[in-house]
């Protein structure tokens, strides 16, 4: 009799158990995500940018072809007037090279979102933490040295403006202290201003637009035929800065369920 009693205890506890884990764990459940993926179109005027064949010109008349262009992009969040949610990776590296590289993906709680925010760069601690791995390896070509720290952005080519050796013209944008920090913290507001409710359970594609004729212009003229290369922190390197923060622009939200 008293092994009954200690029995039906045991399911007692057991249940009570079961029920306060399942209580604690449902907000986490899958069903109440969504899948954000951000897509980055990268443009000169609005139109889709070709590695080396295609030819482009500048506010300034000045003709130029372009071979590479990256940049870094961290601390994503969706931004709502209650919260905030961050994407789980830190790093991402988008290489108009590598098509892959273009698309991010993160999942979100399911609610209303008003905008987007992201830090153009790599923050300063981890331009000072030794070598590390994945989209901050030394070895993708976006890190100088420990001193000076990471490439933010990078955009090179050639052009016939340009008074160095093959006409080339290199824009090597880094630095991470003092009054030459170009990283940049990036506020994008949804098309119209308008809070988009992302559903439990969907996928919403936000298709963001980086221009790269901002790099040349407003608030700082920079002309190829002046200024070809640019590769190391400093005025220079701030000026472009202050123009390529206007870069980003959110043209279309999709959501699919």
């Amino acid at each position: 009799m008293k092994n009954c009693k200690y029995t039906g205890w045991l399911v007692l506890v057991l249940l009570f158990c079961a029920h306060t884990s399942f209580k604690k764990a449902s907000p986490r459940l899958p069903g109440n995500t969504a899948t954000i993926e951000l897509l980055f179109n990268n443009t000169m005027k609005g139109v889709k940018i070709v590695l080396y064949d295609s030819s482009y010109t500048n506010p300034f008349g000045e003709a130029f072809t372009i071979n590479k262009f990256r940049y870094y992009i961290s601390q994503i969040s969706l931004n709502n007037p209650n919260s905030i949610s961050s994407s789980e990776e830190l790093f991402y590296l988008i290489d108009e090279k590598i098509p892959e590289s273009h698309m991010i993906r993160f999942t979100v709680p399911a609610g209303n979102y008003t905008s987007l925010s992201f830090l153009l760069g790599v923050d300063s601690l981890h331009n000072v933490s030794g070598a590390q791995s994945g989209a901050l390896d030394p070895a993708k070509d976006m890190f100088w040295t420990w001193n000076t720290g990471y490439v933010m952005a990078k955009l090179e080519g050639q052009s016939p403006a340009s008074t160095i050796v093959n006409r080339k013209y290199e824009y090597h944008i880094g630095g991470f202290s003092g009054k030459y920090n170009v990283l940049k913290k990036i506020n994008l507001d949804f098309p119209e201003k308008k809070p988009v409710l992302i559903k439990a359970g969907s996928t919403t594609q936000l298709i963001i637009e980086a221009d790269i004729n901002t790099w040349w212009q407003h608030p700082n003229d920079i002309k190829i035929a002046e200024r070809p290369a640019i590769n190391s922190p400093g005025q220079f390197a701030l000026a472009i800065s202050d123009n390529y923060k206007k870069m980003f622009t959110i043209k279309e939200i999709i959501t699919s369920p």
